[in-house]
């Protein structure tokens, strides 16, 4: 499949290692230098000033974008090349660098905003003043540039390294599967795969393998995500957050109200997700769904293997049906070889969008293996690239730093669009109930089950307040009380799948904690879209590709308004529930 390998050489001028260790020397030294310039001075700048920081800051990200996100992409192909481990870390030491030389940049511009606010409305900085205000609201929370630089040292060594312990371990973990009489030794990019298989015993056994597996490493995974937690809960006192979840509020661009409607409309809407559960065990002939049926495929309809082309073609033109220019950015991705589709050994598990803003494109990670949910996670993560060509297009580097709440939106309507497609050339009930199905297992899985995830982070603080220990059973209890609250009686589980928190990378990932409640958001935020959509036909394209074209030039709720939603009232995150009930009832109409 040599045809699904990304072509990383795009991203730099030569792959020769010694010649990329020489470019992150040199980006470090051009950071010093930067910072020669700037030291004690930003606290006398003008508005004109101000520009012209904020330009040279654009300037120097993008003149070292493409050998950092090189380095970064080839571990992430192969965790086990000692190549690509070399240069990972040359890339995360340089980086670490080159931000500690230039700490004291956001710490003296937010001592400036703080004494001259009049600065964010200068018409002069009026493409930069929604991230002046982001700016000025961060202030607060920012220490000394040495404490600053001391906490950049202490991640490298910490947080990021049991970031990257996490990785470099599940993805480099064998599991032993039977498939057809024979015993198969797979990584875990692969026998994931089986999880969707038509055959329940196979799916059943799989989840056991891979779930009894890691609960024998669970003191690796509990020292990590312990170690984490620790670090935040510290790390949140330092800067005088109120509440773990404050620094990912600044993060998203979203206010505590915002997220507690949406979670409050989740609690209430577990009926909804429940009763499509029980239409799936329906459609399956099952009196209850176990746990490794919940994204499984319905037993009746054929087991369908796409072709990577085949999966070209259809995704292509998903994307050019809503839009022709649209669908020939998707088109260019695959035709510049910018997605890594291959299943193998060492790579990074899950699926992920790197955007490139030189490239005004993006990179694609997946471990393909065909199957329908893996057509839904390619069409997904083309809409993370779509949003990548058009924000790169309409904005400014400063501008392109999405709130991950936004950043989901064109990566779902993505993923409807190509819902659509494939209703419409289903040929019978079956193909229907496939494709529905299909989408409201995506639905009940980035809506309820990553809000579990939510509420089981949430409980992580409140352990750890209460003078809790987090050992593997103590956090496997966590994790199974939040599950239970959203499935209820609806599954059945089997014992091993308390262990499911250890592969969730999100919990991993250095400097952010509650990382799973934007994909909550954007899922019921754009199902909302959809709403519109389905209602305004040919006349909301320019709405959605100005939603994407916006960046981060303004927050959320501004955007959410353009469409007529607040996103503080409950009502709306309802509206995005309400087009699932209409997916299920259509789901239903066909028993």
């Amino acid at each position: 499949m040599s045809e699904a390998k990304w072509d990383l050489s795009h991203l730099v001028e030569s792959t020769d290692p010694e010649r990329i260790v020489k470019e992150l020397d040199r980006m470090v030294d051009t950071s010093a230098r930067l910072a020669e310039r700037y030291r004690d001075k930003i606290s006398e700048l003008d508005a004109k000033g101000v520009l012209e920081l904020l330009e040279t800051m654009d300037t120097l990200a993008l003149r070292y974008e493409g050998v950092v996100i090189y380095c970064q992409l080839l571990y992430s192909a192969d965790t086990t090349d000692p190549v690509a481990k070399h240069l990972n870390d040359a890339v995360l030491k340089a980086s670490t660098k080159a931000r500690q030389h230039l700490a004291f940049v956001d710490i003296d511009l937010s001592r400036l905003l703080q004494s001259c606010p009049h600065l964010v409305e200068e018409p002069t900085l009026s493409e930069f003043r929604h991230a002046l205000e982001r700016q000025l609201l961060r202030a607060p929370h920012l220490l000394s540039e040495t404490e600053e630089r001391l906490i950049m040292t202490k991640d490298q060594n910490g947080i990021h390294a049991w970031s990257q312990l996490q990785r470099e371990w599940l993805s480099t973990r064998s599991f032993t599967l039977e498939v057809e009489g024979e015993s198969k030794t797979l990584p875990y990019g692969q026998i994931i795969g089986y999880y969707s298989n038509p055959d329940r015993e196979l799916r059943r056994s799989a989840n056991l393998e891979v779930y009894g597996k890691l609960g024998q490493d669970e003191t690796i995974w509990s020292s990590a995500l312990r170690a984490i937690c620790d670090d935040h809960v510290q790390t949140s006192t330092w800067r005088r957050f109120r509440s773990p979840l404050d620094h990912s509020l600044l993060v998203n661009d979203l206010e505590r109200e915002h997220v507690d409607a949406l979670m409050a409309a989740i609690k209430n809407g577990t009926g909804v997700y429940r009763r499509f559960l029980r239409t799936k065990a329906r459609l399956m002939g099952l009196a209850k769904l176990a746990n490794w049926d919940i994204v499984a495929p319905l037993p009746n309809v054929p087991d369908e293997i796409h072709s990577w082309n085949d999966a070209r073609r259809i995704i292509v033109s998903a994307y050019a049906g809503f839009d022709p220019q649209i669908g020939r950015w998707v088109e260019d991705m695959y035709e510049s070889k910018r997605l890594d589709g291959e299943v193998r050994k060492g790579k990074v598990s899950g699926a992920f969008c790197q955007d490139w803003y030189n490239g005004k494109s993006a990179f694609i990670l997946q471990s393909f293996n065909g199957r329908l949910d893996d057509l839904y996670t390619q069409a997904h993560e083309q809409g993370h690239a779509v949003h990548a060509y058009l924000s790169s297009r309409g904005q400014r580097p400063t501008n392109c730093a999405l709130s991950m709440c936004i950043a989901e939106c064109g990566s779902i309507f993505g993923e409807l669009l190509l819902t659509d497609k494939l209703l419409s050339e289903a040929k019978d009930d079956l193909e229907r109930q496939a494709v529905l199905c299909q989408v409201l297992d995506g639905f009940g899985m980035a809506a309820f089950q990553v809000s579990a995830r939510y509420f089981f982070e949430w409980s992580l603080y409140e352990t750890l307040s209460e003078g809790g220990f987090l050992d593997g059973e103590r956090i496997s209890s966590l994790w199974t009380k939040a599950r239970d609250d959203i499935y209820g009686d609806a599954v059945e589980w089997l014992p091993e799948m308390k262990w499911e928190w250890t592969m969730k990378m999100h919990y991993y990932i250095a400097g952010l904690r509650f990382y799973n409640y934007p994909y909550v958001f954007a899922q019921l935020f754009v199902f909302a879209l959809y709403r519109l959509y389905k209602e305004q036909g040919p006349a909301f394209v320019p709405k959605v590709k100005a939603l994407l074209a916006a960046g981060s030039s303004r927050s959320a709720a501004d955007l959410a308004m353009e469409f007529g939603f607040d996103l503080s009232e409950e009502a709306f995150w309802q509206k995005g529930i309400a087009q699932a009930e209409e997916f299920i009832d259509q789901l239903e109409r066909t028993i």
